[in-house]
C-alpha cells in the first residue's frame, strides 16, 4: 500500500482541524455573547418598564392627559387649565424641539466579510509571496478583507505590503519559553479569538510547501 500520510499532509492536517476547533471556539464565544446580550436586553426591558410606571405617577403624564382632555373637548375645558397648559407647553427662548427618529448620522458602509489566512511555517520569502498574491487576487475582485497569521518573527518588515497580519510564535520557540502550555492549545485559542474579534467568513489553511497561487485564491 503507497504511503498516503507524508509528513506536509499529517502537518496541513493538523492546522486544518486547529482551524476547525478555532471556529467553535468562535461559536461557542458568539453564543455566550448572544446569551448575555439577552440577559441585558431582559434587564433594560424592566427599567423601562419601571419608568413607565413611575411616568404614569408623574405629573407630565397627568398633563399629557389634560391635553388630551382639551382637544377631545376644548368647550367643557376651564380658561384656567387653557392657560396653564400654555404656560407649560410655551418652549424655552432659542429652544428648537426635537423631531422624534430623527438623526443627522448616515448609515455606514457595510464592511466586507473577513477571510483569514493561516500561514505557519512559511519562511519570509514565501510569505512575503502570498502577501503580494493575496493583494493581487483583491486587485481582481476585492470581495474581502484578509487577516494574516503567522509565525514569522520579522513579519513587521511586510507591512508596507498593506495586509493586517496577526503574530504567533512559531512552535519552537513556544515550547522553549513556556513548556508548561501545549503550543496546539495555543493555537487553537488565538484562532478562536481572530475569528471573534474579525468576524471572519472564511478560515485559509496555506500549505508552506505549496502557497496558493492567484488562480487557486480567484476559485
Amino acid at each position: 500500500m503507497s504511503d498516503l500520510s507524508t509528513e506536509p499532509e499529517l502537518e496541513k492536517l493538523r492546522w486544518e482541524i486547529a482551524a476547525l476547533a478555532g471556529r467553535l471556539r468562535s461559536a461557542q464565544l458568539e453564543r455566550d455573547s448572544w446569551r448575555a446580550r439577552c440577559e441585558r436586553l431582559t434587564e433594560q426591558r424592566d427599567r423601562e418598564r419601571e419608568k413607565a410606571r413611575k411616568l404614569r405617577g408623574s405629573g407630565s403624564y397627568r398633563l399629557g392627559r389634560a391635553i388630551v382632555s382639551l382637544a377631545r373637548d376644548p368647550f367643557r375645558t376651564s380658561p384656567r387649565l387653557v392657560r396653564g397648559l400654555a404656560r407649560r407647553l410655551r418652549p424655552r427662548a432659542g429652544g428648537v424641539p426635537a423631531v422624534p427618529g430623527q438623526s443627522s448620522s448616515t448609515p455606514s458602509a457595510k464592511r466586507r466579510p473577513a477571510h483569514l489566512y493561516v500561514a505557519i511555517g512559511l519562511d519570509h520569502d514565501a510569505l512575503r509571496g502570498l502577501l503580494v498574491t493575496i493583494g493581487q487576487r483583491l486587485l481582481v475582485t476585492p470581495d474581502h478583507r484578509p487577516v494574516v497569521l503567522t509565525d514569522d518573527p520579522a513579519f513587521s518588515l511586510l507591512r508596507k505590503l498593506g495586509v493586517l497580519m496577526e503574530y504567533l510564535p512559531d512552535r519552537a520557540t513556544w515550547e522553549r519559553h513556556r513548556p508548561d502550555r501545549a503550543w496546539d492549545d495555543l493555537l487553537a485559542e488565538r484562532l478562536a479569538r481572530l475569528c471573534r474579534d474579525h468576524d471572519t467568513e472564511r478560515t485559509v489553511v496555506v500549505d508552506r510547501l505549496h502557497p496558493p497561487t492567484l488562480a487557486e485564491l480567484l476559485c
